[in-house]
């Protein structure tokens, strides 16, 4: 799944209003979907190393705000480990687009805000549809 934008009003700060919600719950279980059957792919142990990903460079920008241009190479290199792990079967092609398509909409500190911010929604439906299954593989 692909995500096409994080703002309703970028300039008013104002994000969609059903991207923490509605859209997330819809990727959690997309992707849930896309890892039954091999127990190999969508391990929450994999997307959860994407999502720590995530958290280090938000906790590094909160620290040095200013770093944002000299980060963003290194944010935007997700996009190559997402590939390498979909090429071992470590996650799922449609897991690599939402990494890929949400990158490609991160261009400031706000976008990189936003991305986080649905990550986090994501994992935490990711985590109810992977319970509901009885534990996870």
């Amino acid at each position: 799944m692909q995500i096409k934008k994080f703002w309703k009003d970028k300039d008013k700060k104002q994000i969609e209003p059903d991207l923490f919600s509605e859209k997330a719950e819809e990727l959690a279980k997309k992707i849930d979907d896309e890892g039954k059957g091999d127990k190999k792919t969508n391990k929450p142990s994999q997307i959860r190393k994407f999502f720590d990903e995530v958290l280090r460079f938000d906790s590094m920008l909160k620290a040095n705000p200013s770093d944002f241009d000299n980060m963003l190479p290194y944010i935007k290199m997700l996009n190559a480990k997402a590939a390498y792990a979909e090429g071992r079967g470590l996650i799922s092609r449609g897991f690599r687009e939402f990494i890929s398509s949400s990158l490609n909409l991160v261009r400031d500190k706000d976008d990189f805000n936003a991305f986080a911010g649905l990550f986090e929604a994501f994992i935490g439906y990711y985590k109810f549809y992977r319970r509901s299954e009885g534990g996870g593989r």
